[in-house]
């Protein structure tokens, strides 16, 4: 199912949420999420190092924090690194939209990502609804809640099949193509045609009579 909390992509902090400092390029920070006292979704706060260790027991609890890096600017993709763009560009949508019956497709989408590396999971929490998985982008720093699906061993080919199709059509799965049924039309009945009848062995009344004749004599 989807997640039971409201949840979009979450782009990370250029200031520090405790100083209002601007991060410079490279240097390491505490990205943190919050319940959201307005929703039931999440809030990010990025801080520097030293004001996260500055918190105090009084202060809010976070869902989830690790440590990061900040970098200032996003370096262009190498060539050939189409197809990771496109899967990246899936999975940013599927989780805007947060669709139940995407769900299996996300998990395995943010799987592909972190093996290619450009996604990396900071922390699991175990929810009533299931596993949520917290992915961090490596270089422009978004964050993505996956819930863990579970997926059973042998559904993982199917999923990767709906995968390579939403790639291939626009980032959709194709309608399926349904099969207009063969109307085939009755065949018409057989019409028993009439023997023509003989004129030869058709009797008139006139030969009837001499028949009769010829009979009686």
């Amino acid at each position: 199912m989807a997640l039971a909390e409201s949840w979009h992509i979450r782009s990370r902090s250029r200031d520090c949420a405790a100083t209002g400092v601007a991060f410079v390029d490279g240097q390491p920070i505490v990205t943190a999420l919050f319940p959201d006292p307005e929703s039931s979704g999440y809030l990010r706060k990025d801080f520097t190092v030293e004001a996260w260790a500055a918190r105090t027991a009084e202060d809010e609890v976070p869902f989830s924090f690790w440590k990061a890096t900040f970098h200032a600017t996003v370096t262009e993709e190498k060539p050939g690194m189409i197809e990771k763009e496109s899967v990246e560009g899936l999975l940013k949508r599927l989780v805007e939209e947060d669709e139940d019956h995407t769900e299996n497709v996300r998990y395995i989408l943010a799987v592909m990502l972190e093996r290619q590396r450009l996604l990396r999971e900071t922390d699991t929490q175990r929810m009533p609804n299931g596993i949520l998985r917290v992915y961090e982008h490596r270089k422009n720093g978004d964050v993505y809640i996956i819930r863990d699906p579970d997926i059973p061993l042998s559904e993982v080919d199917k999923v990767q099949a709906d995968i390579i199709l939403m790639l291939e059509n626009g980032g959709r799965l194709p309608d399926p193509v349904i099969e207009e049924p063969v109307v085939t039309e009755p065949e018409a009945p057989i019409e028993e045609k009439e023997e023509p009848v003989r004129e030869d062995l058709v009797l008139s009344d006139d030969s009837e009579e001499e028949m009769a004749s010829d009979e009686e004599e």
